[in-house]
């Protein structure tokens, strides 16, 4: 297969290119060359046209750089291009007669791909840009799977939420724009009540639908700053920039009823659950230190019993009676615990 069509295929995208030369001829062999496979083709002949064309293109998919372009040193269009341009990391291919040692440096930090001479054959080319693509492609591929690994060792793989180490690191940044801005900030930690009796009497892998539909529902009644990980096997653990202990204390009410209310239907069963919330705020201090008090406060709701909400010292308002979860008409045969 021919290395330009090869890919195309791959790729599954027409290449652009960007052309910059101050000999036409060249331009208009190269741009036969690419034209002919498919590719589009801007030509430029200056280093100030150069950097207007990037600065206004979409993606690229390779330059090439003639050293002999007026304009510009070339050390310094190269950061240039590397600076101005909008799509991802693309190729450049440069052509120069002469490998000189700072070129040689470029080539091993990756500034450029790859030295071509000016005399090169058509047919030479056809290989060398052909190459040059294939590497793009593989590195873009590298990219995409280094962010998608990087990103799936921040979320826990099961409910898609933070995991425990992710949230404590964002948890210190929360904190530090806390006391920039001299606002508050709130954790709530909550726990499923009796969590292993279902595990026992459904199965972990029905257990595992339960999280995920927790951790959905609870996503979903969050701001699109607050922050939701899993601490533990049945345990979330909410950020709340800008809360004090009594809007803490009202989405923990809010979780309770918006979480809790419905049952939920897992393996043809409608199931009843329930959560247990301990509630503590930041005033500065370092997330470890606010983490654990709220712990001691869930341990203390656990004490009070289910559906208990109960904050680090003294709750700032009384709480009200335990909700309703379900009326008669709800149609549902629930399990509960």
């Amino acid at each position: 297969m021919h290395p330009l069509r090869h890919y195309h295929v791959l790729g599954k995208a027409i290449p652009n290119f960007l052309l910059a030369s101050p000999n036409p001829t060249l331009l208009r062999d190269l741009e036969l060359l690419l034209s002919a496979e498919g590719g589009h083709v801007e030509l430029t002949m200056s280093a100030e046209s150069m950097l207007a064309s990037l600065a206004e293109s979409g993606h690229l998919s390779l330059v090439v750089l003639d050293a002999d372009l007026p304009g510009m040193e070339m050390d310094r269009l190269l950061a240039a291009v590397r600076e101005t341009a909008h799509s991802p990391r693309f190729s450049i291919v440069l052509i120069a007669d002469a490998v000189t040692p700072e070129l040689v440096d470029r080539l091993d930090e990756g500034v450029i791909d790859d030295i071509v001479p000016h005399a090169t054959e058509l047919s030479f080319w056809r290989v060398r840009i052909g190459d040059a693509l294939r590497r793009q492609c593989a590195q873009s591929e590298l990219d995409i799977l280094r962010e998608s690994v990087s990103m799936s060792a921040q979320y826990d793989r099961l409910t898609g939420a933070y995991n425990r180490e992710t949230i404590l690191s964002m948890l210190f940044r929360e904190t530090d724009r806390a006391q920039r801005t001299n606002s508050p900030l709130s954790l709530v930690l909550f726990d499923i009540d009796d969590f292993g009796h279902w595990n026992s009497r459904l199965g972990a892998q029905v257990c595992d639908e339960l999280l995920v539909q927790v951790a959905g529902r609870t996503a979903h009644l969050l701001r699109s700053y607050d922050l939701l990980g899993r601490a533990g096997k049945d345990e979330f653990l909410l950020g709340l920039p800008g809360c004090n202990s009594v809007n803490a204390v009202m989405v923990a009410e809010r979780a309770r009823v918006d979480v809790f209310c419905s049952p939920f239907h897992v393996a043809g069963e409608a199931v009843r659950l329930s959560a247990c919330f301990g509630i503590s705020s930041s005033n500065g201090r370092t997330p470890l230190v606010v983490l654990r008090e709220a712990e001691k406060a869930l341990a203390s709701a656990r004490a009070t019993g289910p559906e208990s909400i109960q904050c680090f010292g003294a709750c700032p308002e009384p709480q009200p009676e335990p909700v309703t979860f379900f009326s008669p008409a709800s149609g549902d045969e629930l399990l509960a615990w």
